[in-house]
């Protein structure tokens, strides 16, 4: 079965979006290593890590293959993200956690989007794993809850704003109604 050239296009682009996603929360999980956030940013890094090779293992199924330049661009512009101004001129500013935060969080939802496409096209294509997607787009829901929670210290911690319950809840990470998924 022959992979549309628009399906290569979306996937080459995911890839290299994976690639800005995987430096963004490496940098975060260094930088808050010695915090609390420090082990939950880890274990982020690592499936991050994982869904990146698992959408590599999707490619090659699909006979596409990543396209160097879109990943060596993917990964500037992860590091490019050091470069923004934030106030401060040789160290880390508190904004930075919350804007890193943000930006992997519209990543991780990026991803769940491209999950979510490709569930769609399971049905028609048998090198797609419908069930294994299933899994892939919980876990991403799982890490955009997660992210959420982060981010919500975050503000806290930055802009001095305490958050709330109905923010986000601290058992499981995941929206509740007051910022709805």
């Amino acid at each position: 079965m022959r992979t549309p050239q628009a399906l290569r296009i979306y996937l080459g682009d995911h890839y290299a979006g994976s690639a800005a996603g995987l430096a963004l929360v490496r940098r975060l999980a260094r930088t808050r290593a010695d915090t609390s956030d420090g082990p939950v940013l880890r274990q982020l890094e690592r499936e991050i890590a994982e869904d990146r090779e698992t959408l590599h293992d999707i490619m090659h199924a699909l006979g596409v293959a990543p396209t160097r330049g879109k990943s060596v661009v993917g990964s500037l512009v992860g590091k490019a993200g050091r470069l923004k101004p934030n106030g401060r001129l040789r160290r880390r500013a508190p904004l930075s956690d919350l804007l890193e935060l943000e930006a992997l969080f519209l990543g991780v939802e990026g991803k769940a989007a491209c999950w979510r496409s490709l569930r769609i096209l399971a049905p028609t294509d048998t090198r797609l794993d419908a069930d294994r997607l299933d899994e892939l787009i919980s876990r991403a829901d799982g890490q955009v809850g997660v992210l959420e929670a982060l981010r919500a210290t975050a503000v806290a911690r930055t802009l001095g704003a305490p958050p709330t319950a109905s923010d986000w809840s601290a058992e499981t990470g995941a929206r509740t109604p007051g910022g709805t998924a």
